[in-house]
Protein backbone atom coordinates (compact mmCIF):
# COMPACT_ATOMS: atom_id res chain seq x y z
CA UNK A 1 0.00 0.00 0.00
CA UNK A 2 1.31 3.55 -1.27
CA UNK A 3 2.49 5.90 1.68
CA UNK A 4 0.86 9.33 1.35
CA UNK A 5 2.61 12.58 2.78
CA UNK A 6 0.46 15.09 4.46
CA UNK A 7 1.46 18.97 4.48
CA UNK A 8 0.34 22.15 5.88
CA UNK A 9 1.21 25.02 4.21
CA UNK A 10 4.14 23.27 2.24
CA UNK A 11 5.72 21.85 5.54
CA UNK A 12 5.56 18.44 5.83
CA UNK A 13 3.71 17.17 8.90
CA UNK A 14 2.70 13.55 8.83
CA UNK A 15 2.08 10.42 6.21
CA UNK A 16 -0.70 7.97 5.82
CA UNK A 17 -1.60 4.99 3.74
CA UNK A 18 -5.20 6.06 3.34
CA UNK A 19 -6.05 2.45 3.85
CA UNK A 20 -10.13 3.20 4.56
CA UNK A 21 -12.15 4.49 2.02
CA UNK A 22 -15.81 5.25 0.66
CA UNK A 23 -15.62 5.14 -2.72
CA UNK A 24 -19.10 6.67 -3.97
CA UNK A 25 -18.08 9.37 -1.71
CA UNK A 26 -14.34 10.21 -3.00
CA UNK A 27 -13.06 9.50 0.41
CA UNK A 28 -10.68 7.68 1.66
CA UNK A 29 -8.81 8.04 5.20
CA UNK A 30 -6.45 6.06 7.47
CA UNK A 31 -4.06 6.83 10.74
CA UNK A 32 -2.25 9.32 10.62
CA UNK A 33 1.60 9.21 11.65
CA UNK A 34 2.72 12.84 12.74
CA UNK A 35 6.17 13.99 11.21
CA UNK A 36 8.16 16.68 13.17
CA UNK A 37 6.60 19.51 11.74
CA UNK A 38 2.95 18.32 13.55
CA UNK A 39 3.80 20.28 16.53
CA UNK A 40 3.51 23.43 14.63
CA UNK A 41 -0.52 22.87 14.02
CA UNK A 42 -1.15 20.23 16.82
CA UNK A 43 -2.92 22.20 18.92
CA UNK A 44 -5.43 23.47 16.31
CA UNK A 45 -6.20 19.65 15.29
CA UNK A 46 -6.95 18.69 18.55
CA UNK A 47 -9.23 22.19 19.04
CA UNK A 48 -10.84 22.06 15.69
CA UNK A 49 -12.44 19.68 13.99
CA UNK A 50 -14.41 21.39 11.98
CA UNK A 51 -13.11 23.66 9.51
CA UNK A 52 -9.22 23.29 8.82
CA UNK A 53 -9.31 25.34 5.99
CA UNK A 54 -6.58 27.72 6.99
CA UNK A 55 -4.12 25.85 7.21
CA UNK A 56 -3.71 24.42 3.72
CA UNK A 57 -3.65 21.30 4.24
CA UNK A 58 -2.55 18.81 1.39
CA UNK A 59 -1.81 15.07 -0.02
CA UNK A 60 1.00 14.09 -2.07
CA UNK A 61 1.48 11.03 -3.70
CA UNK A 62 5.17 9.29 -3.05
CA UNK A 63 5.89 10.85 -5.99
CA UNK A 64 5.28 14.09 -4.86
CA UNK A 65 2.22 15.02 -6.80
CA UNK A 66 -0.42 16.90 -5.19
CA UNK A 67 -3.83 14.86 -4.83
CA UNK A 68 -6.70 17.06 -5.84
CA UNK A 69 -9.28 16.36 -3.39
CA UNK A 70 -12.52 18.61 -1.99
CA UNK A 71 -10.64 18.73 1.60
CA UNK A 72 -8.54 17.22 3.61
CA UNK A 73 -8.80 17.30 7.84
CA UNK A 74 -6.90 15.41 10.56
CA UNK A 75 -9.23 14.29 13.39
CA UNK A 76 -7.12 14.26 16.69
CA UNK A 77 -8.50 13.86 19.83
CA UNK A 78 -5.72 13.73 21.82
CA UNK A 79 -5.84 10.30 23.14
CA UNK A 80 -2.31 9.56 21.70
CA UNK A 81 -0.43 8.81 18.33
CA UNK A 82 -2.22 6.13 17.52
CA UNK A 83 -5.46 7.35 17.71
CA UNK A 84 -5.29 10.42 14.67
CA UNK A 85 -6.84 10.21 11.96
CA UNK A 86 -6.62 11.75 8.63
CA UNK A 87 -9.63 12.25 6.15
CA UNK A 88 -9.43 12.97 2.78
CA UNK A 89 -12.71 14.16 1.12
CA UNK A 90 -14.10 14.55 -2.50
CA UNK A 91 -11.30 12.63 -4.90
CA UNK A 92 -12.78 12.41 -7.93
CA UNK A 93 -12.86 9.25 -10.58
CA UNK A 94 -10.45 8.30 -12.07
CA UNK A 95 -7.79 9.20 -9.76
CA UNK A 96 -9.82 7.47 -6.87
CA UNK A 97 -10.07 4.16 -8.52
CA UNK A 98 -6.28 4.86 -9.88
CA UNK A 99 -5.17 5.35 -6.38
CA UNK A 100 -7.11 3.29 -4.37
CA UNK A 101 -8.12 -0.09 -6.18
CA UNK A 102 -8.70 -2.36 -2.74
CA UNK A 103 -11.14 0.69 -1.60
CA UNK A 104 -13.21 0.74 -5.24
CA UNK A 105 -12.56 -3.80 -4.98
CA UNK A 106 -13.83 -3.86 -1.32
CA UNK A 107 -16.79 -2.08 -2.22
CA UNK A 108 -17.73 -3.94 -5.40
CA UNK A 109 -17.53 -6.89 -2.73
CA UNK A 110 -20.52 -6.09 -0.77
CA UNK A 111 -22.71 -6.44 -3.90
CA UNK A 112 -21.54 -9.69 -5.12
Amino acid sequence: MPTFSIYAHEVLVGYSSLELGDPPMGVAFGIFRPASGYSNIRAECISNHADQTHLALTVRTEDQTVLICSGVGIMDCDDGPDSIEVNVLGISYPAYETLFPEHVAAYERQWN
